[in-house]
């Protein structure tokens, strides 16, 4: 089967899809089951000073009602600073102060309104800003203190920074003076929801062999697996994760929070099983959230418009507890200044704890929000120069021979070809056509640009495994720790494995549910890692097999191993391919005319860890923390009404070096939804909070999603420069689509408005207020 094949292999997934018998979480409900329903803090900061549940107890239904103390663990990925449930204080509105279990949802929902909590208020962190202040409230009093699960996370005590990143190259402070043109920026953009369709959920179960059964709307299970058998001190093996289909993840679910209080639901009613769920209020509160980005930027360039010089200063709000935070502060330094070429740049990236909603990984893992203020700044700067948008980014691509933020040295297979994308991004998005475009009265067209990279930012043990096993038939199962979360991972792994056994894809059966005891670990379903990291494993262990099947083969051919070819599930003699034997005869054992049995069954095993990949250098911030970038180009189009600051979405574009292409219609459509999911982030959403930090519009009918009819229309083209390293050279994509769009949205308007328009979301009054000069 050839790589050009793969386009017209249908997902593995869709089958029980589209004829509605996938099942999911929520999905899995059981005679006898109890529920758990949250009662949460009304107060952003305050000390507990009493907590009165009796009424709940008492209430109809109810098996028991759990609060917070000091004896329960405190919980976290990289920093052990939140509590499971609340007790002392409170941190953010929606924060878990009981878990009310009860017989059925609607009483264990009608106790959880019973629970009283006296607080005390403090003075709410209301913004990142303040929280930097002298004189600032510190949400925590214990920075510095709580347990690191990570090295490379650098609190500052007595402070509201959880972890800050500096990168430091070349001399800026004397780059300035070479600088025909300079500009600075201020940028503000707020936190968001995740807003999957699906809610997250956990059920968990004591069994009677003391393991610790959970099933989880995760993308985490060996994660949720790790913090759980460490948080209730019991071996790895006596916790059990399931995690089904995923009904949307974008990184919301990749973190872990029910997990924890449905395991301690479970612990307190043995043989029980429990689901703990939420309201989508409290999905999009009580939940960790997107992070809101505070940020300065200064960039300078000569009259022939190349960089000079760069000073960024990004102040990330992690909310309440660190959770992902410091790796997000992290990541955008490490790519902060775009994919371009600045030989001279200081760069701090700070993750600052505030009394808001407490935020975890978002799909682009803040680059979709760093990138704005870059790119924006970009826009800026060629307006100083007098230079076309597209030609000042075309000047200043990285190419092969420079270095990256961090020092590392730049080749086509790590970072691919962004001139290439520029070019052709320009005939999509009608940008020779011009950028501005006066069509009728008080009407104007418009359109902007943004390029983009990203690198992955995981642990640097981060591994993977696969194990292929083979049926009587020939056909194979494929054995893998990836949640299918509705972005084609499982069929991609499988049609590795199909390439590689050269065989049909249809004939490789994948195991869609991950269960801990079942599965090969896989680190965690984020990053667009999953093609790259479970690719190799999946590729070792189709090779392994290979190896077996060919040597049990070499004696029923009576033939040397070397001379042995494969194709079509058969293993033959390369230079003779008459003399063949089928997959089907060697898989399980080959056996004799005589009746004797050679051979074993056949068990494919492949794992994969990443390599030349490390901490950043705390004081210059060299180092490498992903295995290569994907670039892009993207376009947006735009009708602006310059009366009324209303505007339609007209034509969007991407052109990504993607690597090999292996399956086109696939990676256009994943391309396309992160597009949609970014013009929906920068035109509407937010979670903005109120003077006293609660959070408002928390529902979907006044959370702004972008709605059908606003779509634009969409163009995807695709570059392919392979990444050498990666199975079959194929780059990561998954999450890249929005990068780019919020900014190249914000350009758009900002052109037709003739504005800066450093904010989002990009709502027509705020373009109609900085048309009118902020009124």
């Amino acid at each position: 089967m050839s790589v050009a094949g793969w386009m017209e292999t249908p997902r593995k997934d869709a089958p029980e899809k589209v004829t509605g018998q996938a099942r999911y979480a929520q999905d899995a409900h059981l005679p006898g089951m109890a529920y758990g329903r949250l009662a949460v803090s009304p107060v952003a900061h305050g000390r507990i000073v009493g907590l009165d549940v009796s009424a709940a107890q008492a209430a109809p239904g109810v098996l028991a009602v759990l609060t917070g103390s000091g004896a329960l663990p405190l919980a976290g990925v990289l920093v052990r600073d939140r509590p499971i449930l609340a007790f002392d204080f409170v941190r953010y509105v929606g924060e878990p102060l009981a878990l009310v279990v009860a017989r059925s949802e609607a009483q264990a929902a009608h106790a959880a309104g019973l629970v009283r909590a006296d607080i005390e208020p403090l003075e709410p962190v209301d913004s990142v800003e303040r929280a930097l202040q002298p004189d600032a409230p510190l949400v925590h009093t214990k920075v510095g203190c709580y347990a690191k699960l990570v090295d490379d996370v650098y609190p500052r005590v007595n402070s509201n920074v959880a972890s800050e990143y500096a990168v430091r190259k070349g001399d800026p402070a004397n780059a300035w003076s070479a600088c025909a043109a300079i500009v600075e920026q201020h940028f503000s953009l707020p936190a968001s929801a995740h807003a999957a369709m699906e809610t997250r959920c956990a059920q968990a179960e004591l069994r009677a062999d003391g393991t610790l059964w959970i099933r989880s709307s995760t993308q985490s299970p060996f994660a949720v697996r790790q913090l759980i058998s460490e948080a209730f001190a019991l071996e790895a093996g006596q916790v059990r994760v399931e995690a089904p289909f995923l009904g949307g993840g974008f990184g919301g679910k990749s973190a872990v929070q029910l997990e924890y209080l449905a395991a301690l639901a479970a612990r307190a009613l043995p043989g029980t099983r429990v689901e703990v769920d939420v309201t989508r209020a409290q999905d999009m509160t009580t939940l960790p959230c997107r992070a809101g980005l505070t940020a300065d930027v200064k960039l300078g360039a000569n009259a022939e418009g190349e960089l000079q010089a760069a000073e960024l200063r990004f102040l990330l709000d992690c909310g309440a507890y660190a959770d992902i935070g410091p790796n997000m502060a992290k990541a955008i330094a490490v790519d902060c200044t775009g994919p371009y070429h600045v030989d001279h740049l200081y760069c701090d990236a700070l993750c600052v704890y505030t009394n808001h909603t407490y935020c975890t990984a978002f799909r682009g893992f803040a680059h979709e929000s760093y990138t704005f203020c870059v790119e924006r700044a970009m826009d800026e700067l060629a307006r100083r120069l007098g230079m076309d948008p597209l030609t000042l980014r075309a000047k200043n691509a990285i190419r092969p021979g420079q270095f990256t933020p961090t020092q590392v040295q730049v080749s086509a297979s790590n970072t691919g070809d962004l001139t290439a994308c520029i070019e052709r991004l320009k005939p999509l998005i009608g940008w020779d056509e011009g950028e501005r475009i006066e069509i009728g009265r008080d009407l104007v067209r418009a359109r902007g640009v943004a390029c983009l990279w990203k690198t992955p930012n995981p642990p640097t043990n981060a591994s993977a495994g696969a194990v292929i096993t083979f049926n009587g038939d020939g056909s194979v199962n494929l054995n893998v720790g990836v949640v299918e979360m509705g972005n084609a991972g499982t069929t991609h792994l499988a049609q590795m494995a199909a390439e590689k056994l050269r065989m049909p894809c249809d004939r490789v059966h994948v195991t869609h549910n991950v269960d801990t005891r079942l599965s090969p670990e896989y680190w965690k379903t984020v990053a667009s890692m999953s093609s790259y990291l479970a690719g190799r494993a999946v590729c070792q262990a189709a090779d392994d097999a290979l190896a077996q099947l060919k040597a049990v083969a070499s004696i029923a051919l009576r033939s040397p191993v070397e001379d042995l070819e494969h194709g079509n599930e058969r293993i033959f003699l390369r230079h003779e391919p008459r003399f063949a034997i089928g997959y089907a005869d060697l898989a399980l054992g080959l056996t004799l005319p005589d009746g004797n049995t050679v051979g074993r069954q056949v068990i494919g095993r492949g794992s994969a860890v990443l390599s030349h990949v490390g901490p950043l250098a705390q004081d210059t911030g060299r180092g490498k923390t992903g295995q290569a970038w994907t670039v892009g180009a993207q376009g947006v189009e735009i009708e602006l009404n310059l009366r009324t600051g209303d505007y339609r979405l007209l034509n969007a574009a991407t052109v990504m070096d993607v690597g090999t292409v292996l399956d086109e219609a696939e990676t256009c459509a994943m391309i396309r939804g992160g597009m949609s999911m970014g013009l929906s982030l920068a035109k509407g959403e937010t979670l903005d909070y109120d003077e006293a930090c609660a959070p408002r519009g928390t529902g979907f009918r006044t959370y702004k999603l972008l709605h059908v009819g606003e779509e634009p229309r969409y163009a995807v083209e695709l570059v392919s420069t392979p990444q050498i390293d990666a199975p079959f050279g194929v780059r990561s994509y998954s999450e890249h689509g929005i990068i780019g769009i919020p900014a190249a949205l914000g350009n758009a308007l900002s052109t037709a408005a003739q504005r800066p328009l450093n904010q989002t979301p990009l709502t027509p009054e705020s373009v109609w207020r900085a048309m009118k000069g902020g009124q």
